[in-house]
């Protein structure tokens, strides 16, 4: 009996990847264990691994397939003895795995770089949920193609299907929002008005301003894509707080010097050497760990208060940024912190971590100090309450016992979902953090 190889979930809240590249062809023999495909999340690429053995019969998605949704049927496999033609002429009648069906492939990570390619090509087309024509009749479609009918108010049983049996896929949509057809009507668009999500300018509306030829259009990838999301989904729907202080860092810089020149040799290099922002993030999970009612997520029902200062760390990668995760990090030295971050931090911008080395948390951390910036204010990353932004360390002159004296010091912004950590709570959040940046030594006991 042939074997569906379906679209793996690589994360608990994917629902669709790109498929990247093809390991294996048509023909080939393949074992559990052998990496048959990469695919592409927005912010990592994962290879597939095979669990079952057999004869590749048929590729149903080709290489660069963009927007594949979790448990379609992507390859088909001829079981050991099988007829690899007959397994091979059934693969466009295959059905898709179920949603609750186990996953066909593990994920560790890799690299790689899609391309564009067609649409793909469903399973089942009868089992894809459908919108109603006025005659009666269904009109099949795609999920992403409803979502996108749906953003720009368009009358997805007016659309003409170009994909299997006449479905309607995303192409459909994005030439029937270009060419201004098949608009909803008034009454649902306006009933529908108040759900849709914010969205910018229209294409058109922007480019009508600028000269033609004067500019180039370059595509939204995934992962901005998601962060334009995410983003607008933590402005509308978390009202933002934002408390800051100056920190003196000259206690600070001498205890990193010492440390840094007292590491122990390994491999003829030192077994460490701390930043200034490996400091920040032990002295934010400290904080946490003093200041336990910060350490929390809401939600509608709950407040989750969190055992343990999980501290994303925001990391600039090319077309966007992404936020490696220091677990327990109130629990881990220094040098166990700073060996950490910097393989994370090199494999976020080779694009190889793991979903579960960038998901989740309970807070973080943006420094942007190393780029001259003085002081701003983070957008707080839901499931996250806070984020600290960091400024540059630079000498300020201050006055102490009235005189003038030199210090080097930095600005630090903290911004908290005010449903949750509010101005009180934040300041005291942020006087724990003061504390153990210009007292560092206690950071080490």
């Amino acid at each position: 009996m042939p074997i569906n190889i379906t679209m793996p979930a690589l994360s608990p809240t994917m629902e669709e990847g790109n498929l990247a590249k093809w390991l294996v062809k048509e023909g080939d023999t393949i074992k559990s264990g052998d990496v048959i495909a990469e695919i592409e999340t927005d912010k990592a690429t994962m290879e597939v691994e095979a669990v079952d053995e057999g004869t590749v019969a048929k590729i149903v998605v080709p290489a660069g397939t963009e927007g594949v949704k979790v448990n379609t049927v992507i390859a088909v496999l001829a079981a050991d003895g099988e007829d690899v033609k007959a397994a091979a002429s059934g693969a466009g009648a295959a059905p898709a795995a179920k949603a609750d069906a186990p996953a066909q492939a593990a994920a560790p990570a890799a690299e790689a770089k899609s391309q564009p390619a067609p649409a793909p090509v469903p399973a089942a087309p009868a089992a894809v949920p459908a919108a109603s024509k006025a005659d009666g009749q269904r009109t099949f479609s795609s999920p992403l193609a409803r979502r996108l009918a749906k953003e720009a108010g368009i009358d997805i049983s007016a659309v003409s299907g170009t994909g299997p049996h006449g479905r309607v896929v995303k192409k459909d949509v994005e030439a029937a929002v270009a060419g201004g057809g098949a608009k909803a009507a008034p009454a649902a668009a306006a009933a529908a008005a108040p759900a849709a999500p914010a969205k910018g300018m229209s294409d058109d509306a922007v480019l009508k301003l600028f000269e033609p030829g004067s500019y180039e259009l370059v595509a939204h990838d995934g992962m901005r894509k998601t962060i334009a999301k995410r983003l607008v989904e933590s402005k509308q729907t978390i009202p933002h707080f934002y408390v800051s202080v100056d920190c003196e860092l000259d206690a600070l810089l001498a205890l990193r010097a010492q440390i840094n020149a007292s590491a122990p040799e390994k491999d003829g290099k030192p077994a460490y050497k701390l930043s200034v922002n490996d400091m920040v993030i032990k002295a934010m999970a400290l904080a946490l760990r003093d200041v336990p009612d910060a350490n929390v997520s809401w939600t509608e029902s709950n407040m989750v208060k969190h055992k343990h200062a999980d501290v994303g760390v925001a990391v600039s990668i090319p077309g966007g940024l992404i936020t490696p995760i220091i677990r327990s990090a109130e629990l881990k030295s220094l040098s166990a912190i700073s060996n950490e971050m910097k393989d994370l931090g090199k494999r976020a911008k080779e694009r190889k971590l793991k979903p579960e080395e960038y998901q989740g948390g309970t807070t973080a951390v943006s420094n942007m100090g190393m780029m001259g910036v003085k002081n701003f204010a983070a957008v707080v990353n839901p499931p996250h309450a806070t984020i600290l932004a960091v400024g540059a360390g630079e000498e300020r002159v201050v006055v102490k016992k009235g005189q003038m004296v030199i210090v080097n010091a930095m600005t630090v912004t903290l911004s908290t979902d005010h449903r949750c950590v509010d101005g009180a709570l934040g300041a005291e959040l942020l006087g724990a953090f003061k504390r153990y940046i210009e007292n560092p030594m206690g950071m080490l006991v």
